[in-house]
């Protein structure tokens, strides 16, 4: 049986907040470009090597703050999207905390101090734990409307 979900003018929070995330992802591409040049590591390099390169351990963790927030991106966009649908607000409001976090997660990865990403960076494990209710909570409640 097909169950229609409506969408509510307050989505469009959530539609918006995955734009934020996608200019901040921008961003941060941007940034990897600029260390490239910066520390002198050239495509199709991924990751410098400390004997071969001074500078490595700095661009790495610009690399690496990039690269997670791209493995983790999938996620966040399925649990706000999903989990928007029932609750639009509170799933909007956790994605913009979630990319803000995520922002001064990169910065802090990218000072060479890989644990200064979680000063306000570890409030991205909040906000994606909060959209994972919330889309379970979706999940659950589609499930109860079938058995009726």
């Amino acid at each position: 049986m097909a169950v229609l979900v409506e969408l509510t003018k307050e989505y469009g929070y959530v539609v918006l907040t995955v734009v934020a995330y996608a200019f901040l992802n921008f961003w941060m591409s941007f940034q990897v470009g600029a260390a490239r040049k910066k520390y002198k590591v050239f495509y199709p390099t991924l990751y410098a090597i400390e004997s071969e390169n001074k500078d490595a351990k700095r661009f790495n963790c610009v690399q690496r703050g990039h690269q997670n927030s791209l493995e983790m991106m999938p996620l966040f966009f399925v649990t706000v999207l999903l989990g928007g649908l029932q609750h639009p607000v509170v799933a909007a409001a956790l994605g913009v905390l979630y990319t803000v976090a995520r922002f001064f997660y990169f910065k802090g990865y990218a000072t060479g101090v890989p644990d200064n990403r979680l000063k306000l960076g570890g409030l991205n494990f909040l906000a994606i734990i909060g959209l994972i209710l919330c889309t379970a909570s979706f999940g659950i409640n589609l499930v109860i409307r079938e058995a009726i």
